[in-house]
């Protein structure tokens, strides 16, 4: 493999299943070296994906988790006047006071920029931030460089990272800002690929508890009242809740009943309707 993946293909890593259509948009926007968004519900490994990329083609993985207060200033660099003062006030530092790059910290992206090999920069939930910090930034990436204005300076990639981000479709992205990327829509999986996921995380799991777990889990997926669905993470938790119950009986679930749905169900509606609805459905 070249060096940290470069010119290394991505084809799935530990416990991440990969379909061809995804393995190939992958490879082809880290080709053309243009970032990739993916869009998707919540629970259908967009994240992942990210980590899933850097364990498998052996890079770093800086992870900037997008807040809707956040500046872009504040992923790109911060200066820490606060600690500059006190260093000023009571000249006990080992740093030069008079030089402000000292101070100078470098945000999530910055350090994308500034590492010698090529990182994953995984930009995650970017829906949160509003159309100028988007746009913003994809002018920063798509120039490789921005501008520390405290210190008049100007920061440029010493290779361009691979960057995968991520959006949970809550608001649309701007046309401008999907022009510049890459696209890819995550579907949830159907049974036979979430049948392949739990495998790969219970590979001693009997075939009986699987079947029917993961049959349970798409009837419950489909009641029409849930606020929240529950995801493949709130599967995996729950059938390793059901693995560590000794009492638990795999007839159960061939009988309707449903243990620990708190571990599928984090919303009280939610939880509290499919509690009733299970009852009724064995009374």
């Amino acid at each position: 493999m070249s060096d940290n993946g470069t010119n290394g293909k991505f084809t799935g890593a530990h416990k991440y299943i990969l379909d061809d259509e995804l393995a190939k948009i992958v490879n082809i926007s880290m080709a053309m070296e243009m970032p990739l968004v993916l869009k998707g519900e919540p629970g259908t490994g967009k994240t992942m994906l990210a980590h899933a990329i850097a364990e498998s083609l052996g890079m770093e993985l800086i992870v900037l988790n997008v807040k809707s207060s956040m500046k872009l200033v504040e992923a790109l660099y911060q200066y820490d006047t606060l600690t500059r003062l006190n260093d000023s006030r009571f000249g006990d530092s080992k740093r030069d006071v008079s030089n402000i790059e000292e101070y100078i910290k470098m945000g999530k992206i910055g350090r994308a920029f500034v590492s010698e090999k090529r990182v994953v920069l995984l930009i995650d939930e970017i829906d949160k931030a509003d159309t100028d910090f988007q746009d913003d930034m994809l002018d920063v990436l798509d120039q490789m460089e921005f501008d520390i204005i405290e210190i008049d300076k100007t920061v440029r990639a010493k290779k361009r990272p691979v960057i995968i981000i991520t959006s949970n479709a809550k608001k649309d992205l701007s046309d401008p800002f999907l022009g510049r990327c890459n696209f890819h829509h995550i579907a949830f999986p159907d049974p036979e690929m979430m049948t392949r996921i739990v495998q790969v995380h219970f590979p001693d799991i009997e075939e009986e508890l699987l079947q029917h777990a993961v049959a349970a889990f798409y009837r419950l997926r489909e009641l029409k009242f849930l606020e929240k669905r529950p995801a493949t993470r709130e599967l995996i938790n729950w059938i390793r809740a059901l693995k560590n119950d000794p009492d638990f009986r795999t007839g159960e679930l061939a009988q309707g009943k449903i243990p620990y749905p708190g571990v599928l169900f984090k919303k009280s509606p939610d939880y509290a309707a499919v509690r009733k609805a299970t009852a009724q459905r064995q009374s």
